[in-house]
């Protein structure tokens, strides 16, 4: 009897030692085939094969690559479609010389005579396709992950140790209640977890592509569009990656409940930023481009995530807000309807200096710094008298608050510094004068 047969009424280790021993015979036979002088033949045909193929890669792989050079109006699509090709022409031209011998083989000698050559050809040639393939897969772990795992069971499948391989594995298996959990099962669904993801990140891709050129949207319901989306499509392969392997849904119904308990008490500010996050994008208060303040902080939105907001200052450093700071502080939006910002600053001129003259002038003097808008024109209003100075406030308007703040009142301080001086008007300044009265006091003598 065959003992993948008989696992059914044996203990897992008994199954185990069966389908080993039968491992064991099959390698014996393919040891006894192997040592047929024939067989050592074909093993030197496939050698020889792999040094000519060798040696032509190297002669074509120079002058593939000048070629490429030269092909300086194609699409960078096709170059590297065609640099893959290049760095893999030794496998190619193996692939091609080797199925050439097998076919004058099979017409010069027997059939059997090129059994093993063939099973080589078939192994290169499944080896390339994975290769090339897995080229597609722009992660590097995960390509490597992909292409490795498909090269094992290939080349199981090709030798004819499918089922020998798929009884071991799945006799290595730990029962939790009605469940059972093999090696093979769990195999099985990382593979189509990982092809149902890969396929939801490419589906994602493409549909938050389409989502943001769609002039209608605002940007704020295109953010939870894109990751609404996202956990739609992973979450739905995830389960269904679960549910195609056999696995029972309904015992994650208590698992559920219990991370549903962890989230209430463990996590809720994770769980607040998250809600958060979903006001904050529902409710529109601030999006992507917005200038915001919040505290010291004052810089613009570059990115809203599930758990924070990204806010990139003029110092060039990236701050990562908490959606529930967003939410219970106050903000400050200064584009949340629209871009326009006005700016005061204060100044002060002499008594001696004409009011009406210097309102005109310090106008005059903003409207000619580049950002300051003209359709808004500035006013300038007297707002006091003080000890020393009659006191100003020059208000302006600008359209661009992400090109800083503090800058453009630089820029207007010294628009009115160099007006001021061109039709001497003066700045005054606190003046102190300080007396000292009872000059001749007497020193006092400290005793011998």
């Amino acid at each position: 009897m065959n003992p993948l047969d008989a696992t059914g009424d044996q203990t897992p280790f008994e199954a185990l030692r069966a389908i080993a021993l039968q491992l064991l015979s099959q390698g014996e036979t393919y040891a006894g085939i192997f040592l047929r002088p024939w067989n050592f033949y074909q093993v030197g045909i496939a050698l020889a094969v792999f040094v000519v193929a060798h040696i032509l890669a190297q002669l074509v792989s120079p002058h593939m690559r000048e070629w490429m050079r030269t092909r300086e109006g194609w699409p960078a699509w096709r170059l590297r479609i065609l640099i893959v090709f290049q760095r893999r022409l030794r496998m190619i031209f193996f692939v091609i010389l080797i199925w050439h011998v097998i076919g004058i083989m099979k017409q010069l000698t027997w059939p059997s005579r090129s059994y093993l050559l063939t099973i080589i050809a078939e192994l290169g040639t499944a080896w390339l396709l994975i290769a090339l393939a897995t080229r597609l897969i722009r992660n590097p772990t995960l390509r490597l992950l992909v292409r490795y795992s498909a090269w094992a069971w290939v080349t199981i499948s090709i030798l004819g140790l499918a089922d020998e391989t798929k009884a071991v594995l799945d006799g290595l298996a730990i029962e939790i209640g009605s469940m059972r959990l093999s090696i093979w099962l769990m195999l099985q669904a990382a593979a189509l977890l990982i092809a149902l993801v890969a396929a939801a990140r490419f589906l994602a891709a493409a549909a938050a592509a389409n989502i943001r050129q769609n002039e209608n949207m605002s940007p704020s319901m295109q953010v939870l569009s894109v990751k609404f989306l996202q956990v739609a499509l992973y979450g739905a392969a995830f389960f269904l990656a679960l549910k195609l392997v056999g696995v029972d849904l309904t015992g994650l119904a208590v698992l559920s409940g219990a991370i549903g308990v962890g989230l209430g008490f463990g996590l809720q500010k994770v769980v607040s930023n998250l809600v958060s996050g979903v006001i904050i994008l529902l409710d529109k208060s601030i999006k992507p481009g917005d200038v915001i303040s919040l505290g010291d902080t004052f810089g613009w939105i570059n990115a809203l995530g599930a758990r924070y907001v990204s806010i990139t200052t003029r110092d060039g450093k990236e701050y990562l807000i908490p959606n529930e700071d967003l939410i219970t502080g106050q903000v400050v939006n200064w584009s949340h309807s629209n871009e326009f910002v006005r700016l005061d600053i204060s100044f002060g001129t002499s008594y001696g200096d004409d009011p009406h003259a210097v309102r005109k002038i310090a106008v005059e003097a903003a409207l000619g710094v580049g950002r300051v808008l003209a359709d808004r024109p500035p006013v300038c209003h007297i707002v006091g008298f003080g000890d020393s100075s009659v006191d100003y406030i020059l208000r302006f308007w600008i359209r661009d608050p992400t090109g800083g703040l503090t800058n453009i009142r630089g820029n207007v301080y010294l628009a009115l510094w160099d007006a001021f001086k061109a039709n001497d008007i003066s700045i005054p300044f606190p003046q102190r004068e300080v007396r000292v009265l009872n000059e001749s006091l007497p020193v006092a003598r400290t005793p011998d």
